[in-house]
């Protein structure tokens, strides 16, 4: 009778650890394939994409667009995200040569390629909240061929989003982001830094609308750009004392991409407006990603490395010219970027 007793608890316990392992494996799919599934639920980004793989990727997109298979580049990164486990030291250019290789051959769709690909959904919605408004068509003007004194509009389909400095202004940097900041409290550097000139000016990475500008205390004066999908914030921080922004910009106006909005300063640090407190003149340029609109303001905002964005962004640098009454600088080469006119357009339709 107690050896009957003994091997009912040995059932019962093997049972048990059954259902708690089944219970387990059961939770942790369900909440990769929420993950997965539901860009609101994506809480932290590592975008460490490397700039020769966002060239490499960016010259595919270009120069598929008068192939029969057109390829996108967030979608070629993507895939290289999933492969590496978003770990792009390990970027061979063979492998995405490869991959484009079995898109242009028609062996293979993206879709085929990435159906067993457990976490590619994941890095397509972090890489195209990134990225999404960068690259499309758009109209800008360009010196006449004829006569250079004239400029003429052309149709063109590739990099319209702009540098953060304009074009001829100096700057250096490095990848800070992540290092330590000790002002107020110990934090980290959740933004990267450009040393440049005082008065430098300081253009409109992507179209969209001024969120919020004013004083922080620890950006100083500051502008915060928000793309027109809401996926994108982009932080311009520490503007010149006493001249901080384009004289007539304002919270809610529209920018394009590569307008002028402001110039390089050193305010912040500082409860009191308008105070020099950061000892080297340079824009602080952050990027913050935002999939759920209550996570935007809290200790859970997602912030992304964007040294090598910045990098690449450098192909495309808006050329400026001092009005030399007002003191302002403006873009010379104007842009017709069609999502300002969607935006426009949902707007008045609703």
């Amino acid at each position: 009778m107690r050896i009957g007793v003994k091997y009912v608890i040995i059932l019962e316990l093997v049972l048990l650890f059954v259902l708690i392992v089944t219970l387990v494996n059961k939770k942790m799919n369900n909440k990769s394939e929420y993950v997965l599934t539901s860009a609101t639920d994506i809480k932290y980004v590592e975008f460490n994409v490397t700039y020769s793989a966002l060239d490499k990727a960016y010259a595919y997109d270009i120069g598929s667009q008068s192939e029969e298979i057109k390829l996108n580049w967030i979608e070629l990164l993507s895939y290289l995200g999933a492969k590496y486990g978003g770990d792009f030291s390990k970027y061979k250019e063979n492998d995405i040569n490869t991959l484009v290789k079995k898109l242009q051959s028609k062996e293979e769709t993206i879709g085929t390629l990435t159906e067993d690909m457990k976490h590619y959904s994941y890095y397509y919605e972090a890489y195209e909240a990134v990225l999404g408004g960068l690259v499309g068509e758009y109209e800008i003007e360009v010196a006449s061929e004829q006569n250079p004194t004239e400029k003429v509009w052309v149709k063109k389909y590739g990099l319209k989003g702009f540098a953060p400095i304009a074009k001829n202004f100096p700057y250096s940097d490095y990848d800070d982001f992540g290092v330590s900041r000790s002002y107020g409290y110990a934090r980290n550097h959740l933004g990267h830094d450009m040393m440049s000139q005082v008065g430098t000016p300081v253009v409109s990475v992507e179209s969209g609308y001024v969120e919020i500008l004013g004083w922080n205390q620890y950006g100083g004066w500051r502008i915060g750009i928000r793309s027109f999908d809401n996926k994108r914030y982009y932080y311009y921080a520490h503007l010149r004392k006493d001249f901080p922004y384009v004289k007539t910009l304002k919270e809610g106006d529209i920018v394009c991409a590569g307008d002028v909005i402001g110039y390089v300063g050193r305010t912040g640090y500082s409860s009191t407006e308008n105070t020099n407190n950061i000892e080297t003149y340079h824009l602080h340029f952050g990027l913050q990603l935002v999939f759920d609109e209550s996570k935007k303001e809290s200790e859970n905002e997602i912030w992304v490395d964007c040294y090598n964005l910045v990098q690449f962004l450098y192909k495309n640098r808006s050329e400026t010219a001092k009005n030399t009454e007002t003191k302002e600088w403006y873009r010379i080469y104007q842009m017709k970027d069609p999502s300002v006119d969607a935006f426009l357009q949902n707007n008045n339709e609703q």
